[in-house]
């Protein structure tokens, strides 16, 4: 029986057109996000192999003279084409036109990969401050807003049923805490983004290169990532940047969505500003706050984004398709995240609010329910479930008759207690205001977290210090990348017109390494 001979070696054709098109075409798009960085992530594999003695010095300077070409280039400008593979090959191919086998040093020590890792985490370390700056921008508007109407009253709502009375500030602010906790949240995934990979080979290292420290410092990451084979494979942290992304949008999406129905006729609660609505071309009077489908859409796009990549990196460990999406995915939603949180700091800032209304509709209804049956526990010394039906009756009768909440009286109470009990409990004549006047069960809430004044003061106080603090934090985190990455062009354009004079590069302080 003949042995067959597998094929080995790299392929000595070219790519069939239906890989170009599916394949290729895909990597390709996702160059805008990757060119800046590959170009960074060279340099600094230049710098290294240089400072070590691994590379020529006519070698190192004709490569690092022709990246500062690169990193000059604008995405569109450079020669990206599919045809010949990946954003990488056209690179290669370029490099090779320019330097001949002068290029094959950039291989030296690391597989193609490993530039487009370091790339992606380059890029989207600025995303995440980005994100988080915007945030904290949401943030701080509801916050002001919420500031603004401390006293604007309210039918609190669950279920689309009022609820409770409150004000609008005590709603608002329901969204900036989610909204502080996501930026918390992604902060941290910049941390844990912002950990080179540089070094690590394809799953073992190198020989060529054995300090991994060199790379991270100069490209400004706080460390490297422990395991080589994970830092060449890992996706956990591109999860959980689309799920903080995800979470983001959904905490708008709920905003949105409630502001819509408030926007409506029906309510007349609030009016969205013109710069964010928009008019129906068929029905003059149509006018949609049209802002707000895009925040809900884009939660659920989202949502979508988070799925299908969980569903892509389910497969075997050390995957290409992991990344073959996750370089254009997971940029493309931090990019939706950004402009749709833009958006909806737009909105909550020029948002009109029509508090008669809201005051209106409060004293219409029968929010102080639950407050008037807890008047009656304390005042009668009733179990809660005796005064609730009670109390419940009641509303039944004055909502049949024409009653509002706050007129409510004490002989109504008492023909509902004498049915459910089988005797009165006295209230007749009694002055009730105290349990059925809004504002003051508002101000009665002075509990940490209520509505009262003293309590929201204490809130928005708190937040206002905890944004600004985080403000600081992500400006230093911008501040420490822009640094970083000044120093490490610097270096290469010293290098690239003197040679191997220095055997160090800045830092992102400015020190040598």
């Amino acid at each position: 029986m003949t042995r067959r001979t597998r094929r080995g070696g790299p392929p000595e054709q070219g790519p069939a057109i239906e890989l170009v098109e599916s394949g290729f075409t895909l990597e390709n798009n996702d160059a805008p996000y990757l060119h800046e960085g590959l170009n960074l992530a060279d340099i600094a594999h230049v710098l290294d192999m240089g400072r070590r003695g691994i590379i020529p010095e006519d070698a190192e300077r004709a490569l690092l003279a022709l990246l500062l070409k690169v990193h000059a280039t604008s995405v569109e400008d450079f020669p990206y084409d599919p045809s010949h593979g990946e954003a990488y090959n056209s690179r290669e191919r370029y490099f090779v036109r320019e330097l001949g086998d002068l290029a094959g040093w950039l291989h030296a020590g690391r597989p193609r990969r490993e530039a487009a890792r370091v790339a992606l985490r380059l890029h989207l370390r600025r995303q995440l401050a980005d994100l988080v700056a915007d945030t904290l921008e949401f943030a701080s508007a509801v916050t002001t807003k919420a500031a603004a109407h401390a006293d604007t009253l309210m039918p609190d709502q669950t279920y689309l049923q009022q609820a409770q009375p409150s004000t609008l500030g005590h709603y608002l602010l329901s969204f900036t805490y989610p909204a502080i906790r996501d930026a918390r949240r992604l902060l941290e995934e910049l941390s844990a983004i912002n950990h080179s990979p540089g070094g690590a080979g394809c799953v073992n290292g190198t020989r060529l290169l054995d300090d991994r420290g060199f790379i991270a410092r100069a490209l400004g990451f706080d460390g490297v990532i422990d395991h080589t084979r994970d830092a060449m494979w890992q996706v956990d942290g591109l999860i959980h940047i689309l799920a903080g992304a995800a979470s983001l949008l959904s905490n708008q999406s709920k905003l949105a969505e409630d502001l819509e129905i408030w926007s409506s006729s029906e309510f007349d609660f609030v009016d969205l500003d013109d710069a964010y609505s928009r008019s129906s071309v068929l029905m003059p009077q149509k006018r949609n706050p049209y802002s707000l489908s895009i925040v809900r859409g884009a939660s659920g796009v989202l949502v979508g984004r988070l799925t299908g990549f969980l569903a892509v990196t389910k497969s075997p460990s050390a995957r290409s398709d992991n990344f073959i999406f996750a370089y254009g995915e997971v940029p493309r939603a931090v990019d939706l995240c950004l402009k749709v949180t833009r958006l909806m700091s737009g909105v909550v800032r020029t948002l009109n609010v029509n508090a008669d209304r809201m005051l209106e509709e409060l004293l219409r209804g029968y929010t102080q329910a639950t407050d008037l049956a807890e008047h009656l526990v304390l005042r009668c010394g009733v179990d809660y479930r005796s005064a609730y039906v009670v109390v419940g009756n009641a509303v039944r009768e004055a909502s049949r008759n024409h009653v509002r909440g706050i007129d409510i009286t004490g002989e109504m109470l008492d023909r509902a207690a004498e049915e459910h009990t089988g005797h009165s409990w006295g209230l007749a004549g009694e002055d009730l205001t105290p349990a059925l006047d809004p504002e003051q069960i508002v101000a009665s809430r002075r509990v940490a977290g209520g509505a009262a004044a003293s309590s929201f003061a204490a809130m928005t106080a708190s937040l206002t210090e905890e944004i600004a603090g985080l403000e600081k934090t992500v400006a230093h985190r911008w501040a420490s990348f822009e640094t970083a990455e000044e120093a490490l062009l610097a270096t290469a354009r010293q290098r690239a017109a003197q040679g191997r004079t220095p055997t160090s590069t800045p830092d992102r302080d400015g020190r040598n390494l």
